[in-house]
């Protein structure tokens, strides 16, 4: 799901056939596999296309963060932060997710950040996306963007 601004900025860089409307909000359109259309696999990783003006929906996803317990297991759930309870959730249909013990990394560095970018304090991602590094990487990114039929070799 897509708040109008992005929207906006979305469609001035992509053009308006990468989003559809939907009743009182817009989405980013979704491959016939039902993947995002920004979504390329690129040395053996998905990457987001959308890196450098990624939505907030798509920075949380695949995770939900309330202020109680929505789902149920909320000992498990609960995370607190700036004085307060977080619940935060996965979604079990992401084939991303790696169950078992979170890192210290993960819990003290990620689940802040998702807290942080659910509340508004941040828009920047840091520990909680890739970092595009390679310059090849970049431009095979933009490539496929502008819908590009060759890649440069990787």
């Amino acid at each position: 799901m897509l708040n109008y601004n992005e929207w906006v900025n979305i469609v001035r860089r992509f053009g308006v056939g990468v989003t559809r409307p939907s009743l009182y909000k817009f989405l980013l359109r979704r491959r016939s596999d039902g993947s995002c259309v920004f979504l390329y696999r690129v040395m053996g990783h998905w990457v987001c296309g959308l890196q450098d003006m990624k939505p907030q929906a798509c920075k949380l996803w695949p995770f939900k963060v309330y202020s109680y317990p929505k789902y149920g297991r909320p000992n498990e759930a609960v995370y607190p932060y700036l004085g307060r309870k977080f619940y935060v959730y996965v979604d079990p249909f992401c084939r991303g997710i790696r169950w078992g013990t979170p890192t210290p990394t993960y819990m003290y560095k990620v689940i802040p950040e998702f807290i942080d970018i659910a509340l508004g304090r941040r828009e920047k991602q840091y520990y909680s996306t890739s970092r595009l590094v390679s310059p090849q990487l970049k431009a095979y990114l933009r490539l496929m963007r502008l819908g590009g039929r060759t890649a440069p070799s990787l």
